[in-house]
C-alpha cells in the first residue's frame, strides 16, 4: 500500500498538485463571471430550447424566460447538433434547477474547463512518449494550464475550441496506435462540434495511403456512420428544422474579416459582406488544401509526421479563408506546442500562435463583450467608446493580421520539410 502511495506522489508532486488546483480555481472564477455577449447568450438560449423540446435552430425572444432584455432579437445557433444537445443537458442540470444566470454561465463552461485540463495532460503524455526530457513535459503541461490565450477564449469567452482540439489530437494519437475505429469516431465528433478540423480527414487518408483497403474501410465506414449519427440523426429524431442551416450554408464563405487578409476589405468598404461573385473567394481554401495535400509525406511515418501534416492542412485552411475567428487557432495550439517542445519548430512560432490572436481581439473589441454576465452597462459604454476609434482599430487589426499570415505560411513551409529537428 505504501509503495502505491509513494508512486502516486511521484506522479503528482506537491508543487504540481498546487499548479493543477490553481488552474482549476482560476478557470472556475473566469468561467463564472465572464462570457461573450453574443456566443454565450446563444448558448444559453440554445440550452433552454433543447431542454424544453423546442427547435434550437429557430431563434426566439427569451426575454421572459431569463428575465433579461439581452435575450431579445437573437439569432439561432449555427453549430451542428452535438453542442446544442450538450447545452440542453447543461440547462436541465443548472438553470432548470437554479434560476441563476451566473451559475448557468459557469455550468456551460464546465465541459470546456475539463477539456482544457485533459488537453494539458494529453500533451504531456504525448511528449513523454516522444522525449525522455521530463522538464520539457512539465513545462508544456504548465503552459496549457495557465496560457492566457487558452483561458481567455475558452474559459472566459465560452468557446469550446479546446474540446475540438482535444478530440482531434486524441484521434491522431489513436490513429498512430492503429486503433482506427475509435480514432474515426473521435475525429467525426470533433468535426461535428466545429468543422475546423475537417482538413485532418485528408491527413488520415494520406497516412493510410498504400494500406490494404480493409484498413481504409475500417476508418472511413465508422467515420461516415458517426458523421450521420452526430449531424443528421438528431434532426430526424427531434424533428428540428434544418432549413436555416441549409439556407445559410455559405454564411462563413460570403463574409470577410477576422484574422484574414480580407479584413482590409472591411477597412476600405466599411462592410464585411463580400459583393456579387466575390463570395467565391470564400472557397479558395478548398483547392489550396488539395494542393497542400499533394506535398504531404504519404504513409505511416509516426505521430510527429501526423502532427506536422495536420498542422499544414489546418493552417492552409485558416490562412486562405476570408473569415477566421481569433479563437480558431486554439485547434493548432497543442500541436505547435508539441512540435516546438520536440525541436521541430522554433519557439517564436508558438508565441505567434497565441499572442497575435490575443492582440487582435483587443482591437476587435472582444474584451468588453466578455462583461455581459456581470457588468452589461459598462460593456455598452466601452463598446460605444471603442466605436469612436473604429477606423484606427481596423488599421491596427490589419497590422496584426500581417505577421500572423507570415508566421502561418512559414510554419507550413517548415512543417513540410523532411528530416530531423534542428539542433538547439
Amino acid at each position: 500500500m505504501s509503495s502505491k502511495v509513494k508512486s502516486n506522489r511521484q506522479l503528482f508532486p506537491q508543487e504540481d498538485r498546487g499548479y493543477l488546483l490553481a488552474s482549476i480555481l482560476l478557470q472556475l472564477v473566469l468561467g463564472l463571471f465572464f462570457g461573450h455577449v453574443y456566443d454565450q447568450r446563444i448558448f444559453m438560449a440554445t440550452g433552454y430550447l433543447v431542454a424544453t423540446g423546442q427547435d434550437p435552430y429557430i431563434a426566439k425572444d427569451l426575454t421572459a424566460v431569463f428575465h433579461n432584455p439581452a435575450f431579445q432579437g437573437m439569432t439561432s445557433i449555427g453549430y451542428p447538433p452535438p453542442w446544442p444537445l450538450v447545452l440542453g443537458g447543461i440547462y436541465l442540470l443548472s438553470y432548470g434547477l437554479m434560476h441563476n444566470l451566473l451559475v448557468y454561465n459557469l455550468a456551460i463552461k464546465l465541459p470546456i474547463i475539463i477539456a482544457n485540463l485533459c488537453l494539458a495532460y494529453l500533451v504531456r503524455d504525448i511528449l513523454k512518449s516522444q522525449s525522455p526530457n521530463s522538464d520539457i513535459q512539465r513545462k508544456a503541461w504548465v503552459f496549457l494550464l495557465f496560457n492566457p490565450f487558452l483561458l481567455y477564449f475558452t474559459t472566459a469567452w465560452g468557446q469550446f475550441d479546446s474540446l475540438v482540439a482535444l478530440l482531434t489530437l486524441a484521434a491522431l494519437v489513436l490513429l498512430n496506435k492503429q486503433r482506427l475505429v475509435i480514432s474515426s469516431i473521435l475525429l467525426a465528433l470533433a468535426i461535428s462540434l466545429k468543422p475546423t478540423p475537417a482538413p485532418v480527414l485528408l491527413v488520415v487518408m494520406v497516412y493510410l495511403w498504400g494500406s490494404p483497403w480493409q484498413r481504409v474501410a475500417r476508418f472511413l465506414i465508422p467515420f461516415t456512420l458517426s458523421m450521420l449519427t452526430f449531424c443528421v440523426l438528431p434532426f430526424l429524431i427531434f424533428r428540428w428544422d434544418a432549413s436555416p442551416i441549409l439556407h445559410g450554408w455559405n454564411a462563413q464563405f460570403s463574409v470577410s474579416g477576422g484574422m484574414s487578409l480580407t479584413t482590409l476589405y472591411e477597412l476600405m468598404k466599411d462592410t464585411y459582406l463580400l459583393p456579387g461573385y466575390w463570395w467565391l473567394l470564400g472557397f479558395i481554401w478548398l483547392p489550396a488544401i488539395l494542393i497542400g495535400t499533394r506535398f504531404l509525406q504519404k504513409g505511416d511515418h509516426g505521430l510527429v509526421d501526423l502532427l506536422k501534416n495536420s498542422l499544414v492542412l489546418i493552417l492552409i485552411f485558416f490562412l486562405t479563408r476570408t473569415w477566421l475567428s481569433e479563437q480558431n487557432p486554439t485547434l493548432i495550439l497543442p500541436v505547435v506546442l508539441i512540435l516546438v517542445s520536440l525541436g521541430h519548430l522554433p519557439k517564436l512560432t508558438l508565441s505567434a500562435v497565441w499572442i497575435l490572436p490575443l492582440v487582435f481581439t483587443i482591437f476587435n473589441t472582444s474584451p468588453p463583450q466578455l462583461l455581459f454576465p456581470i457588468m452589461p452597462e459598462l460593456m455598452v459604454k466601452l463598446l460605444q467608446w471603442a466605436d469612436l476609434y473604429r477606423p484606427t482599430r481596423l488599421i491596427a487589426r490589419m497590422l496584426v493580421v500581417i505577421p500572423w499570415l507570415v508566421a502561418g505560411w512559414w510554419m507550413v513551409g517548415r512543417s513540410l520539410r523532411k528530416g530531423s529537428p534542428a539542433p538547439e
